[in-house]
């Protein structure tokens, strides 16, 4: 298995999750209980997990809607995308 594959693997793994954890925090959200802290979200999708966090915020409306949040969200998928080039103009 290459390096490619297993960090493509990686990142539904960690989308589940994140997606998982959306709908977790969502769902606390509207019964007003113990919500999952922002940090966290976002360490989810630092660690692969943003494009599940996307789905989730289309799918679930939900921190999409918070300007803070969003940038701190659309930074982690930019630094994902410079790490992408990166490796894929080292490995070419």
């Amino acid at each position: 298995m290459s390096a490619t594959s297993t960090a493509l693997g990686v990142y539904f793994v960690m989308s589940v999750i994140a997606f998982a954890v959306y709908s977790i925090d969502k769902r606390r959200a509207v019964r007003g209980e113990w919500r999952v802290t922002e940090a966290t979200l976002h360490a989810l999708e630092m660690l692969g997990g943003w494009p599940g966090a996307w789905v989730a915020q289309q799918a679930l409306r939900h921190k999409n809607q918070k300007r803070r949040y969003m940038m701190i969200f659309w930074t982690i998928i930019g630094v994902h995308a410079l790490g992408w080039t990166w490796w894929l103009s080292r490995s070419g």
